[in-house]
């Protein structure tokens, strides 16, 4: 009890332990709102990877594709763990948009709207067609004609606001996309020795609103017919480049995955042997996560780079602590020594002293903690009222894909950061403690320390 008693005493009666409380409130304060806010823009990219992926991804490495797709469409249709396939097919091209003399390169996905929707979130990111996601490809003027589904940020008209929302009419523009590619035959190389592009006018009829830059901004959607003849892959078999696949509720992704897996390697087996087989040597069966991996990989080390620099204000923390401690010990040596002197064991000492710096570190991790779930509740507010006065944003809404800024507080964050901060009080409270706890009490008692 004695322990408590001091420590609680030496705590309050030494104005320096301000500055050790403060400088642990900060340092909480600091890493709690980064921690929480790159914690928050990581979970929300990879649940928008995963959202734009599904659960699962078989998929080839080359742009030939592979066939025999629907046989296996079949095969998985007949799992109990499988709830929906989409076929994918992928090719790259040139857009040219007439009414504004405009031409990128882009990235061709065919798809079936309705298919590639109950396995992907691909109606939730549609703005005029979102509860008909089948008819996505219909021009809302001219439905027989073939329409197409763009990036949101595939054609630059101006519709984004400085703030970062973006501007709609009430029906999608009039505006014909003549998308041209280069298709490939079996083998790799050009279908076609006189026509070398196969092109096609598509009209605009929605856009696609992902919330993934490279996604929104090279990708136009093509039903999924007009995909395979643009680039090639109608004939001699038809040939997807991907199939997504989306699980029930309740089943594990990794074990699911291991099924498609072993589904996958016998369904190979059996059709090797059959023209356009040895396609198959470029497909993998991956994870959303695997599949996604070159785009989710940088985030997280950017996270982690950041986790390590801020974890360097725990050396200051330390350091800060060892300080109050020495100085706090140096004026103390009569109260050691009386203690000493009582039969007091080399462990009580040091353990008044580690009370204290618990003291320290629960009280400022408090105030840290407090202030900082404060700021982040009110992190957007602040930002909107800062843009509204100033012109100023956190992240240009204009270049990243954000809208609010993540401010939910995980409790085992909070509770890996606090104790954190009471194992770095504790560190820094080790030496000061044992030189105390090792004085003997005829040198803390000495005539002119009295």
């Amino acid at each position: 009890m004695i322990k408590w008693l001091l420590a609680w005493r030496y705590f309050f009666k030494r104005p320096i332990s301000i500055l050790a409380v403060v400088a642990v409130a900060l340092c909480v304060f600091i890493v709690l709102v980064v921690m929480t806010v790159m914690n928050g823009l990581l979970r929300d990219f990879k649940q928008k990877n995963h959202d734009y992926a599904g659960d699962c991804v078989i998929a080839s490495d080359s742009l030939v594709g592979f066939g025999y797709y629907e046989d296996f469409m079949d095969i998985l249709s007949q799992q109990s763990f499988v709830a929906a396939v989409s076929p994918v097919a992928k090719g790259v091209g040139l857009v040219h948009l007439k009414q504004y003399k405009w031409d990128s390169g882009i990235e061709i996905h065919g798809i079936d709207p309705l298919l590639h929707s109950q396995v992907t979130n691909f109606s939730d990111t549609l703005h005029y067609q979102k509860e008909k996601p089948e008819n996505a490809f219909q021009p809302k003027d001219a439905p027989q004609l073939d329409g197409c589904v763009t990036g949101i940020d595939v054609i630059p008209l101006g519709r984004r606001n400085s703030d970062g929302t973006y501007l709609y009419h009430n029906e999608p523009m009039w505006l014909e996309l003549v998308i041209s590619a280069f298709p490939l035959n079996i083998k790799g190389g050009l279908q076609r020795s006189l026509d070398l592009v196969s092109t096609k006018s598509f009209f605009y009829s929605d856009d696609s609103h992902s919330g993934l830059v490279k996604v929104d901004g090279a990708v136009i959607y093509i039903p999924l017919e007009q995909s395979q003849i643009l680039c090639g892959m109608d004939s001699p078999i038809k040939r997807v480049s991907s199939l997504h696949i989306r699980f029930i509720d309740g089943e594990s992704v990794e074990s699911s995955v291991a099924k498609v897996h072993d589904l996958w390697k016998k369904f190979v087996a059996q059709n090797a042997d059959k023209p356009g087989g040895n396609l198959f040597e470029n497909v993998r069966v991956q994870s959303w996560e695997q599949n996604r991996r070159s785009v989710i990989a940088p985030m997280e080390k950017e996270q982690t780079m950041m986790t390590m620099l801020f974890l360097m204000l725990g050396v200051i923390t330390v350091f800060i602590v060892f300080v109050v401690l020495y100085m706090i010990i140096s004026h103390k040596s009569k109260d050691i020594g009386i203690l000493k002197s009582m039969g007091a064991p080399m462990s009580s000492i040091l353990g008044i002293f580690q009370l204290f710096s618990v003291f320290i570190a629960l009280i400022g991790s408090l105030i840290g903690s407090v202030s900082g779930w404060i700021f982040l509740y009110k992190i957007n507010d602040l930002e909107d009222w800062l843009y509204a006065r100033h012109g100023w944003q956190l992240w240009d809404r204009t270049v990243y894909a954000i809208g609010d800024i993540p401010n939910q507080v995980e409790p085992e964050v909070l509770a890996v950061i606090v104790g954190s901060a009471v194992l770095a009080c504790m560190v820094g409270a080790l030496v000061p403690g044992l030189q105390a706890a090792r004085k003997k009490p005829v040198q803390s008692l000495q005539v002119n320390q009295l």
